[in-house]
């Protein structure tokens, strides 16, 4: 089999799909690219599902030849809304290789990591290549306009240099009096760090800082300034270039929401069939055992029609005048309408697309998933994901500090400090099977507002090479507030550590210049947004892919420890005698038939190339 740098290479970006918005009945010109090391080539076939049964396409011919490289090509029928597929490659020596989206195997795989396509690319081109930040209002910045405000019965009032109490009772009840038209005035930070796509956490009223306990979606928390203080926000951020998301949490509400309250020990209130009452509306079932979490049934189909249906629905409303939010993003996305034997869960999400479709089509919804999201999202209603297993775990893993004794309840269980190699696996698995269009579009988080930094966890120094990776990875940046001024927290409760923008906390003033320069590769580079990903070498401590497009390559290379056997093949990537350094200051080698680079400790590096296919 070759080496990891030659081996043939299919995904589905626009330099192997042609078509990247698709209709049933298309035929799609497919391209593989296969490396002459593997041996004269007897067939190349793609293996695909029609209609439930499996079927061969005719061989795929010879396209041209580049490098080293020969580009084969077929078609692959559309046949149905949802079509996976696999290439079959044999040689003139009777040697055989199936490649799916986890890579080459010499056996038969099964369909699950198969390559995916569908017809449902509903995303916004505003998305693509964006930088998204996350804001917890209460924690970000506080205007002058929060002194007059009355603080709401539930709070405990902070200064905004009080510590944060992270862990314990009364942690939720910590109120540091931000607010949306701080946010507001802050809008030329977003901008410096090359921020594109601003999501705010929820901003409904509640009985808590993070609001996902709401007891109204009838308006604007007043704490935050209001129903008019978000329609200026939003507004401000359009002026700025900034698109804005809004958070609804579609699980549960606070057991204080007015809807709860006229349904409690009320069994013949309309409001009674919106949740999971028993015993004359006495009890009922909650979100994750809490009885103060009680959960929705989506088997109403009046909550239907307040919260998600049609164009008086929450939904609905957020997207128009006067708030014309760009989008949602749907929080525990995976256990909204699941309960027992209910499953409502794509009816749900379904219905929250059509009606961001019928509302405003250019509009983006976030699914937060926390953990693998293959089996809920495939496109046709989340547009985008955050899942913590394509790219925030493994990560976190592999520039884990094993010298610190700590562990984060989100990352979870298991092996720490995995090699270079086990993080190459560990992203396939998760990702390869995602629909391309889905890919680009996943959120790539080191941390958010219910996780403690990443900083803290990782090895000393680490940051850089990690925000290096969330920027050049398929996807879109998640960055969360305070990621790019280098802040420390063990815990969620301590990520949401309000803002030093007065020096109340320690900062690394070098982190915000790291995240602007990425930020504006990101924007100056398309192969960075839209181009395919190759891998071209894993070891224990070193890692490199290149991102590549049809009018250029961009190699990146990172190292956890120093690893001075990095090489792979000549052929590999194209014009390495050439390359442009754009972060880094590093140098390429060309030794004979190989590249070489002496991976430094802590070490990321980024190259412009020619394209693959010039």
């Amino acid at each position: 089999m070759p080496e990891l740098d030659l081996q043939p290479h299919h995904d589905g970006s626009a330099l192997y799909v042609a078509n990247q918005r698709p209709k049933l009945g298309d035929k799609l010109k497919i391209r593989i690219r296969i490396h002459n090391s593997i041996g004269k080539l007897k067939q190349v076939l793609i293996r695909q599902s029609e209609s439930g049964q499996a079927v061969f396409s005719p061989a795929l011919k010879p396209l041209v030849h580049r490098h080293g490289w020969d580009w084969y090509e077929g078609l692959l029928a559309i046949s149905n809304p949802e079509v996976n597929y696999r290439f079959f490659l044999e040689t003139t020596s009777g040697e055989s290789f199936w490649l799916n989206a986890t890579g080459l195997h010499e056996l038969d795989q099964p369909d699950r990591d198969d390559f995916r396509i569908n017809v449902h690319n509903n995303a916004p081109k505003w998305a693509t290549g964006g930088v998204l930040y996350q804001v917890m209002p209460d924690r970000f910045s506080r205007s002058t306009k929060a002194d007059d405000r009355e603080v709401p019965a539930w709070a405990e009032p902070k200064t905004w240099n009080s510590a944060v109490k992270t862990r314990g009772t009364g942690v939720n009840e910590q109120y540091f009096g931000g607010d949306l038209k701080g946010i507001e005035d802050r809008l030329a930070h977003l901008k410096k760090v090359g921020v594109t796509i601003l999501q705010l956490t929820p901003f409904f009223p509640a009985d808590s800082s993070h609001r996902l306990d709401a007891t109204s979606f009838d308006q604007v928390d007043s704490v935050l300034g209001g129903n008019a203080a978000l329609a200026s926000l939003v507004s401000k951020a359009h002026d700025a270039g900034i698109k804005v998301i809004g958070d609804l949490n579609l699980n549960h509400s606070a057991d204080t929401h007015e809807w709860f309250t006229a349904a409690f020990k009320k069994p013949t209130a309309l409001e009674s069939e919106f949740y999971y009452f028993s015993e004359g509306n006495e009890s009922y079932d909650s979100s994750r055992a809490s009885n103060t979490q009680p959960k929705f049934n989506w088997g109403s189909e009046e909550i239907r029609k307040r919260l998600v249906e049609g164009k008086a629905s929450i939904i609905a409303r957020g997207l128009k005048a006067p708030f014309q939010l760009d989008g949602w993003r749907v929080a525990a996305a995976g256990a909204i309408g699941k309960n027992r034997m209910d499953d409502y869960n794509r009816e749900v999400v379904n219905l929250v697309r059509e009606t961001m479709n019928s509302s405003n089509p250019d509009t983006l919804l976030i699914g937060d998933f926390g953990s693998d999201s293959a089996v809920y999202a495939q496109g046709d209603n989340f547009s985008a994901i955050l899942s913590f297993a394509n790219f925030t775990k493994p990560t976190w893993l592999w520039l884990w500090n094993t010298k610190q004794n700590k562990e984060e309840s989100q990352i979870g269980f298991g092996r720490k400090a995995i090699s270079g190699d086990q993080f190459r696996q560990t992203h396939n698995c998760q990702s390869g099977t995602t629909p391309w269009h889905l890919r680009m579009h996943a959120l790539n988080a080191l941390d958010t507002y219910e996780t403690g930094r990443f900083k803290t966890f990782a090895i000393s120094g680490a940051q850089r090479v990690a925000v290096g990776l969330q920027f050049t990875f398929p996807g879109i940046p998640h960055v969360y507030a305070g990621d790019e001024l280098g802040l420390d927290a063990e815990t969620g409760q301590g990520s949401r550590t309000p803002m030093p923008w007065n020096a109340e906390r320690e900062t690394d003033p070098q982190m915000i210049e790291t995240y602007a320069k990425l930020s504006q590769l990101r924007k100056h580079h398309r192969a960075l947004a839209e181009g395919s990903m190759r891998w071209l070498y894993s070891s224990d401590e070193a890692i490199a892919f290149v991102r590549e497009s049809k009018t250029e390559s961009v190699l990146v290379i990172a190292s956890r420890g120093r690893d001075r056997k990095l090489q792979f093949s000549r052929d590999a990537i194209s014009g390495a005698e050439g390359a442009r350094n754009l972060f880094g200051n590093g140098l390429l080698r060309v030794v004979g038939g190989k590249i070489r680079y002496d991976a430094a400790e802590l070490d990321l590096q980024i190259w412009r190339l020619p394209s693959a296919v010039r």
